[in-house]
């Protein structure tokens, strides 16, 4: 069963992006029951909503405690959050491999250009420790594309990461390492590295394995031993298929297909478009899961429709993604 709508997801405007999510609601309403049991027991009628800020945002939890589908399916792939050893795990089955293949590579090309044009280098030790990570699959197919002979994954052997990246330098190859902030910390107080040809995006993280750091100050840090202007950003997690990328002061941009929103943290139901507050998300690449989902993470949107995370919810469980505050 492939909706009408699928094959217009990634040409969605300011306009039709509206039509869309109506489209969506409906469908998931009438294909999860996890939802429709939600949007139940929050007394929402089953018609669609005049406007989005209406529509009922499943919490984020929910994918650790049930399984998230619209319609039923063999999944292609589970992914699962990396998360802590004390904490469980979120599960996202996933139907179709190739949508999300497009929706990353799509995402990756707006901002970025062709994968061919760089070299990735991914310092992801703590995904590169668990399998079914949504990030390292991403990362490896970006590599894939890119077909550089010197594309690799890194744990914790930063000499080679080191002497890789004075070569690339040297050769003036743009290049992009992406690492979860710990990994480029630790590599970041070891090695300093002028760098006029890498990207160092970082996807957040701590994990516990260091103290906590406000996104200013990991980014001075980073700044200050490879010598470079700005850091790089990506917002995605495991129950996303869409991805954010900030090219500095930590201010990300979605793609069309994807928006956030604000909600209230005393009134969950009370949702902007604009102003600080908890993050909420539509992902209209979830086609098969759910495109409404209210996260953990607190933090702004601005009128242009691009947001910064300002940090998490109390109690709310320790994540891969944008652990940091401002």
């Amino acid at each position: 069963m492939i909706p009408p709508f699928v094959n217009n997801l990634f040409n969605v405007n300011s306009i039709s992006f509206n039509e869309v999510v109506k489209e969506l609601f409906q469908f998931q309403y009438n294909n999860n029951p996890v939802y429709r049991s939600f949007c139940e027991a929050l007394h929402a009628e089953r018609n669609i909503p005049a406007a989005i800020e209406a529509i009922p945002f499943l919490p984020i939890s929910f994918f650790k405690t049930h399984r998230i589908e619209s319609t039923e399916f063999t999944p292609e792939t589970l992914f699962e959050s990396s998360g802590t050893s004390q904490t469980i795990q979120s599960k996202h089955y996933v139907k179709s491999l190739a949508l999300y293949n497009e929706t990353f590579t799509k995402g990756f090309v707006r901002q970025y250009g062709l994968p061919e044009n760089y070299c990735f280098l991914g310092l992801l030790p703590s995904y590169l420790e668990r399998s079914h990570s949504s990030l390292v699959y991403m990362v490896q197919k970006l590599m894939e594309k890119s077909n550089h002979p010197m594309n690799g994954f890194y744990l914790n052997n930063f000499q080679e990461l080191f002497n890789r990246l004075q070569l690339l330098e040297k050769e003036g190859q743009p290049t992009i390492l992406i690492g979860v902030t710990f990994g480029l910390l630790d590599f970041a107080e070891q090695y300093q590295l002028p760098l006029k040809n890498t990207i160092i995006m970082e996807t957040g993280g701590m994990k516990g394995r260091r103290e906590e750091m406000t996104r200013e100050q990991v980014h001075l840090q980073l700044k200050k031993s490879f010598s470079v202007e700005t850091i790089h950003s990506e917002y995605g997690m495991t129950e996303l298929l869409s991805q954010a990328y900030s090219k500095g002061n930590g201010i990300f941009h979605c793609p069309p297909w994807m928006k956030v929103l604000v909600r209230d943290e005393d009134d969950p139901l009370h949702i902007s478009t604009t102003g600080k507050g908890a993050i909420n998300i539509i992902d209209l690449a979830n086609v098969y899961s759910i495109s409404f989902i209210a996260t953990d993470d607190v933090g702004e949107v601005f009128e242009d429709g691009s947001f910064r995370v300002l940090g998490r919810m109390d109690n709310s469980d320790i994540r891969g993604c944008s652990l940091l505050a401002l």
